[in-house]
């Protein structure tokens, strides 16, 4: 199974701002939906919080340590291996990592590709995506976006994958 991470962060690795995106791209949204379609999504408790609802046609994973926690339609793990495991289990083929900060950087290490939106500006904010060592990685594709009027800002879509050392 592939470990992919889905994010977009700007020029200073910030992912978040008080539990939203700190931007809006129309593109970096439809390009979120159309790569996850289909597959399992993992992610922190806050994140799916910030998100407010099980996204139609993915099967969201919620990691947590509240074991009274319950969701809709998805399921809930205790620990990245236990949400991979569900996953895997479900003989799920890419699975994507959507955030927050903690679980990015609890799964940057075995991940096997990321998504990255590139956003060109520095917002404040207060979640951040860990260092990525861009040496361990290989861009496959690489587009840029100007602004427009569905994007606040410009915008670069990278696929990278971790290098076979």
């Amino acid at each position: 199974m592939i470990i992919s991470l889905i994010v977009a962060m700007d020029e200073s690795r910030g992912i978040g701002k008080k539990g939203r995106l700190p931007w809006h791209l129309r593109s970096d949204l439809q390009r979120f939906k159309q790569e996850t379609m289909g597959h399992h999504l993992i992610m922190g408790r806050k994140t799916f919080e910030s998100i407010g609802r099980a996204l139609p046609g993915r099967v969201m994973i919620v990691i947590t340590r509240n074991h009274e926690f319950r969701i809709p339609n998805g399921y809930i793990a205790h620990s990245i291996e236990d949400a991979l495991a569900i996953a895997e289990n479900h003989n799920e083929n890419e699975v994507f990592i959507i955030g927050g900060g903690n679980i990015f950087a609890q799964t940057i290490t075995i991940a096997d590709r990321i998504y990255l939106t590139q956003v060109h500006t520095v917002s404040q904010a207060d979640v951040f995506f860990p260092e990525l060592e861009l040496t361990s990685w290989q861009e496959i594709e690489v587009q840029t976006y100007p602004a427009d009027n569905y994007n606040q800002y410009a915008f670069t879509f990278k696929l990278l994958e971790k290098k076979l050392c």
